[in-house]
């Protein structure tokens, strides 16, 4: 099981998300940095756990008033070792593409896509793999239908985004996750929402999931460096 920390990105600083309240973040508090500033907190999640992946979240671009691309590109100088996983609410290709020049990796976020036309621009002009995240509130699914429903055109790495669960203390969405795992079981799933310890992961590990998102357990100490090598080491000893 493959652990993804998140930074949500808003207003130049580290915020807290939940349930995808966007208008109601605050700036985060976390056992790992002494302020909110980007770089600190991934440093203090470096400093926890050799994590390989960051899932970086700009919300300022996904609500078009503005990017992160300058503080993106801090923390991928800082920390070459780590694999960025970036949605800024992608529409077109005209806003991936200094992205895509960054080099790092692209999440096509479905509540920001318009029409299948837009997606297999964007997917098309992708110079690495992209990784689609099929998004859902409490409305149900967010965006195009036909991208639900044809696997087809899906990338090999799917995150089931659960905004709902986001921050909650819920739990991550077992039923939802199952579902897409059985359905689509050539599909790679990464979780996002509501993951809250160990037993959360074990369950989802037990799904056939591959990875999961986590931001609060993180910073508030649930899954500290203890945990984390311990999850690490029955994976390896289930592999």
């Amino acid at each position: 099981m493959q652990i993804i920390p998140v930074i949500d990105l808003m207003h130049g600083q580290v915020v807290h998300a939940r349930k995808g309240e966007r208008e109601h973040y605050h700036l985060i508090q976390s056992r790992l940095s002494s302020d909110s500033q980007p770089i600190n907190i991934v440093n203090g999640l470096r400093g926890l756990y050799p994590f390989t992946s960051l899932y970086i979240a700009d919300l300022d671009a996904i609500q078009k008033r503005g990017q992160h691309l300058s503080v993106v590109a801090e923390l991928q100088l800082a920390h070459p070792e780590l694999e960025i996983w970036i949605d800024a609410g992608f529409s077109s290709v005209a806003e991936l593409q200094p992205w895509l020049d960054l080099g790092v990796r692209p999440v096509l976020g479905s509540e920001s896509i318009a029409d299948m036309e837009a997606y297999l621009a964007m997917a098309k002009a992708c110079t690495q793999q992209h990784i689609l995240s099929l998004d859902f509130t409490q409305q149900g699914y967010q965006g195009p239908l036909p991208l639900l429903n044809t696997a087809q055109y899906w990338p090999q790495d799917v995150i089931v985004m659960s905004l709902p669960h986001v921050g909650s203390n819920l739990g991550p969405d077992l039923s939802k996750l199952q579902s897409m795992q059985q359905q689509y079981s050539a599909q790679a799933f990464y979780a996002a929402g509501g993951t809250r310890d160990v037993a959360d992961i074990e369950a989802l590990a037990q799904l056939g999931i591959k990875g999961v998102l986590i931001a609060s357990a993180l910073h508030d100490g649930r899954l500290d460096a203890q945990a984390l090598q311990a999850q690490a080491l029955g994976s390896i000893g289930r592999g």
